[in-house]
């Protein structure tokens, strides 16, 4: 059985005050304020620590720690935050298309289904700079648009596809069958994603925040804030200058983050 999500601290941490009946209004809202108020970060998995999926573990650390994470953590945390409000969320894998096609990625991406008189939407707080910042309709080409991100579903054969448009750069982000996955198969993934040696999250800072003035990503070494007139990278020093920056931008402070083993940069593996 899921816990139950302390609701209170959940709307506090994400400053919502609005809807909470369940309609779309309401699943917008709260995915728009949740995608802008906790960010997506990988440093646990970087720092050796074990990433937990149970729901008193993700409030612990995203809500009273003010923490980030990936998929896994922040679609499990905002499921059960939904089902304690009475929405019809189903849990799904899917299998992340942006580096290698579907028959040969594994499922290692976590995303929801929601139901509503509406109709049914995809909401994925955990994809990074690439997240759909408002539920997606489940209907073939059917676009939502937040500033200069539009994303859409498209239909292929018995897969639906999460597709991106920034500015003329089409992106295929993750596919799936929308199968209704177990549990187990989120814990499996999650190991997978947290401790495989070839996985990205074990290589690679992999950091969004857009809570921002402007979004800011950070990748190994390169900080981006996203600006109307483009982005602007910089590359930064060492691991003491990232530390600062994941203080200033992204809300809070891990001195470990010093230390830290990033294998995909060399210089601090």
């Amino acid at each position: 059985m899921i816990a139950a999500p302390d609701l209170d601290a959940y709307f506090a941490r994400i400053e919502w005050g609005g809807a909470t009946s369940v309609g779309y209004e309401t699943l917008a809202g709260i995915l728009l304020a949740h995608t802008a108020r906790i960010p997506f970060e990988n440093l646990d998995v970087l720092l050796g620590k074990r990433v937990r999926l149970d729901v008193e573990a993700l409030t612990a650390k995203l809500v009273h720690a003010r923490r980030g994470g990936y998929c896994f953590e922040q679609a499990t945390l905002l499921a059960a935050v939904l089902e304690r409000l009475g929405f019809a969320a189903v849990r799904h894998t899917a299998r992340v298309t942006i580096a290698n096609p579907r028959d040969v990625s594994p499922r290692t991406h976590m995303i929801l289904s929601v139901t509503l008189p509406e109709g049914t939407f995809i909401a994925d707080p955990g994809f990074g700079a690439q997240s759909p910042r408002l539920p997606v309709p489940l209907v073939d080409r059917r676009e939502v648009r937040v500033g200069n991100d539009v994303h859409w579903m498209a239909r292929e054969d018995r897969w639906w596809v999460l597709r991106n448009r920034a500015g003329d750069k089409v992106t295929n982000c993750w596919a799936t069958t929308l199968d209704a996955d177990n549990l187990i198969d989120f814990e499996l993934g999650n190991h997978y994603t947290s401790t495989h040696p070839d996985s990205v999250f074990v290589n690679h800072v992999m950091m969004c925040a857009h809570a921002t003035p402007e979004r800011i990503t950070i990748i190994d070494r390169n900080a981006t804030v996203h600006q109307a007139s483009g982005p602007v990278v910089r590359a930064l020093a060492d691991r003491r200058e990232l530390r600062a920056l994941v203080a200033e931008r992204f809300g809070f402070d891990l001195p470990e983050v010093e230390r830290m083993r990033v294998p995909g940069v060399p210089e601090w593996a």
